[in-house]
């Protein structure tokens, strides 16, 4: 295995003949594509954040890493860029806004962040700021939430909150009461029990509440999440349903409390095809229950609203074949064609994009603690040692193939395949006993040359040989970064979600390897082997530098949805340090260090007592002492290192001492 230690943060400079530019690498890492232009990569071959855009001043990300790591601050790290959070927020205010000039649209837009998209107590409490400004509220789906929200909202009374999911009598009293302080809040039915309980304690606490409506449309959904819209989805109300529900109001007197229809259109929908009939559906809907005499003032599309993570702007399950301004025009020239068919007033129409706000303001940064792969086996001497004819059959045939590969003339294919036979042959005569381990190693090595050697001939043809299109990736080494994919990228292990992944420095430098990452737990699922590739088609490997000795760092963009709210403790490795970054006077400054977790405190999530830990360790290092089996001063050692390593990251430190 080779490692790297940490050095100065400064790469050895390009070879002075070499023609790859920073153009090269933004082209191969596809970074204008996906960025939204809040990345780029500047002239000293770093990477950049534009936090207000493609205008707007830089931030070297190297310079934030070196920054941070003379705070105390090692990677892993999540930096978490405020600006590119109200960049998003405003930018998709705008987009509604010019969408509702040019439709000569007469209603209002409410966007709303559901807060179950990343729930980090700093990152909501930005968002509700930044919502304030730009007319933003917030959507609660459980009754942690709604407390969280209901107390993080004291000083903004007319910020909207619209409370989603399932709710029992204690959470639908307390929203009703919420009314009472004057709050801006609206119960969504989800079912027709809510909305008895919501009639029941309006009537107990002579309340005249907003009420939501959520309705099932039978237009079907896309991408991973299709069958989370219809008939069959989890939340909402049938059109029967719906009609009884309008009919139970009625008998109340309440019509007039219903102001808000709801539905859910599905999660990053990539093909705006089905955003256009499902909303078409729902304003339909939407007339239709204003002719039942319904209060209705506002629609709500719910989220849906995608992220292009591939950059391929294509209808693919981690693309987008849209823009916001499509989106926006869409929604909103639907809903008020519609509407003035059926001589209907504009609604205000409220948006959920949880995920378009703020995914792309969270960026996680990790450091490469070595990596292994093929190429430790790979022997140019082998190519013209010579053998002897004592040697086994399938070696004899493996010098043959070396021979072939290392001749311009040599036909790569036939040898190439000449080279796998030879091999599964000698690991077979090895396991009958009649290979010694000497041959054997001989052998892996006579292969491994080979394939390096067809690989360097691939990569000077214009057109790989199909046969040969995998010869990257059978040579890929492995990259091991110092991180959790289950903790920072549980959606890549769980529903194969792509990200952009790239280094953050030598860019300009052309990248020599290609790798798989695999992460540092002991589980063989915690690794990152399916990448964009630079026609924004999937790859099984990343292009990356040799680590040559030095500090390697890899950024993975747009994780600021759902990734730290669904993270886990596999192998017990916690939160990573979430660093937030802000510009004042065009330098890049910390708004706020949050610490990763320590030992000590994911040990407790478990239920474990690290205090009662530590004693038994004392206790056992004492027996050792009067057994003579350890000295004192080792004994200190062990318990020192005991009591410190409670006390520090749950991630490996590349600069442990080793004196």
């Amino acid at each position: 295995m080779t490692t790297a230690t940490r050095s100065d943060l400064v790469s050895p400079s390009s070879s002075a003949d070499s023609q790859w530019t920073i153009e090269d690498s933004a082209s191969l890492y596809r970074v204008p594509n996906w960025s939204g232009g809040y990345f780029s990569i500047n002239e000293r071959g770093t990477l950049d954040a534009r936090p207000s855009g493609p205008t707007g001043p830089r931030i070297d990300l190297m310079e934030v890493i070196d920054g941070l790591s003379a705070r105390g601050i090692e990677t892993p790290v999540l930096l978490r860029f405020t600006g590119i959070l109200e960049h998003r927020l405003r930018s998709l205010r705008e987009a509604f806004e010019r969408s509702m000039q040019e439709n000569n649209y007469k209603g209002g837009y409410l966007g709303v962040y559901p807060i179950k998209v990343n729930q980090q107590s700093q990152l909501v409490h930005e968002v509700r700021d930044f919502g304030q400004k730009y007319g933003f509220g917030l959507e609660v789906g459980s009754k942690p939430e709604l407390l969280a929200v209901l107390a993080m909202t004291i000083e903004s009374p007319n910020q909207a909150i619209i409370c989603n999911g399932f709710k029992d009598a204690r959470y639908i009293e307390a929203v009703i009461l919420a009314t009472k302080l004057g709050r801006r809040i609206i119960p969504v039915v989800e079912n027709v029990k809510e909305l008895r309980l919501i009639i029941h304690f309006a009537e107990k606490h002579n309340v005249r509440p907003a009420i939501g409506v959520r309705v099932k449309l039978a237009s079907g959904g896309s991408g991973r999440w299709a069958e989370s819209v219809g008939v069959k989805s989890k939340f909402g109300l049938t059109v029967a349903e719906l009609l009884e529900a309008i009919n139970t109001l009625r008998r109340h007197d309440m019509l007039d409390s219903l102001t808000l229809l709801h539905c859910h259109t599905g999660s990053q929908l990539q093909d705006i095809s089905q955003v256009k009939r499902a909303i078409t559906e729902l304003a339909h809907v939407y007339v239709q229950m204003q002719n039942e005499g319904a209060g209705l003032k506002m629609i709500d599309i719910g989220g849906g609203l995608g992220v292009d993570y591939q950059g391929s702007q294509t209808n693919s399950p981690s693309s987008m074949n849209y823009s916001l301004d499509e989106y926006a025009s869409d929604v909103v020239y639907r809903i008020g064609s519609v509407c003035d068919a059926a001589g209907v007033e504009h609604p205000t129409i409220v948006t959920e994009c949880g995920r378009a706000m703020v995914a792309h303001s969270s960026a996680l940064i990790f450091n490469v603690l070595g990596s292994t792969g093929p190429s430790e086996l790979v022997d140019r001497s082998l190519i013209d040692a010579n053998g002897s004819d004592a040697e086994p059959q399938p070696i004899r045939d493996l010098r043959s193939a070396i021979a072939t590969a290392a001749r311009p003339s040599g036909r790569l294919v036939e040898c190439f395949h000449d080279a796998e036979r030879a091999r599964e042959e000698a690991l077979t005569l090895f396991s009958l006993g009649y290979l010694t381990l000497q041959e054997r190693a001989l052998a892996e090595r006579l292969y491994w040359t080979t394939c390096s050697l067809v690989q360097d001939r691939c990569a000077k043809l214009d057109e790989v040989p199909e046969p040969l299109a995998r010869i990257d990736d059978l040579m890929c080494e492995n990259y091991f970064c110092n991180f959790s994919l289950f903790q920072s990228l549980p959606d890549h292990w769980a529903i194969d979600q792509l990200f952009p992944i790239m280094p953050i420095h030598r860019l300009k430098e052309e990248p020599t390897e290609r790798a798989v990452l695999a992460d540092i737990t002991c589980d063989s699922d915690g690794k990152i082997d399916m990448f964009i590739g630079n026609q924004g088609t999937p790859e099984r490997t990343l292009p990356v530098h040799d680590l040559n000795n030095e500090t390697y760092f890899l950024g993975v963009f747009l994780v600021g949805a759902y990734q730290e709210t669904l993270g886990d403790l596999h192998n017990l490795f916690g939160d990573a340090h979430a660093v937030h970054i802000d510009v004042e006077d065009g330098k890049w400054v910390i708004g706020e260090i949050v610490r990763g977790d320590s030992i000590r405190e994911v040990l407790s999530y478990v239920q474990y007592e690290p205090d009662t830990l530590s004693k038994h360790l004392e206790r056992e290092c004492e027996k050792a002492v009067r057994a003579g089996s350890m000295s004192v001063a080792e004994s200190r050692i062990l318990i020192d290192f005991y009591d410190n390593g409670l006390k520090g990251y749950t991630y490996l430190d590349p600069e442990a001492d080793l004196s």
